[in-house]
């Protein structure tokens, strides 16, 4: 018998909303060229992860406040330990920071952005499973 996953975990695991146990992108894919390569649909209980064409636009709006978060701790850490903050200084280390993370925040804004519309269902054994066209 399946436990439930809690919606933190499936975050978290970028997993399906539907079932908390497919993975939404191939493993091995984080840190490199793939990395925003997503399967089409949920291997374990078929929901599509694409449900409409353009459907991850909002997902930006997510990310950019993953962005605007990294700036605001980028600007207390450095205020922190540095006298005086410059411009040239607060950019070169967001950009750093962001750009290290591109991956993490592409993958967490998709997968915060598609379980706010998909529910968990229950395990995948105990859902039916959903056909493809």
């Amino acid at each position: 018998m399946s436990q439930r996953k809690s919606l933190l975990y499936g975050i978290m695991a970028v997993k399906c909303p539907r079932c908390r146990e497919g993975d939404m992108f191939p493993k091995g894919t984080l840190y490199s060229t793939k990395f925003a390569d997503m399967h089409p649909h949920c291997p374990c209980c078929g929901q599509t992860f694409e449900p409409e064409p353009g459907y991850y636009y909002g997902a930006m709006y997510v990310s950019f406040a993953f962005n605007v978060a990294i700036f605001l701790i980028a600007l207390f850490v450095l205020y922190q330990f540095v006298d005086e903050v410059t411009m040239a200084m607060m950019m070169g280390v967001v950009a750093v920071v962001v750009v290290g993370l591109l991956p993490v925040i592409f993958r967490l804004s998709r997968v915060l952005w598609i379980n706010i519309f998909i529910r968990y269902e229950g395990p995948c054994n105990q859902i039916p499973k959903k056909a493809h066209r």
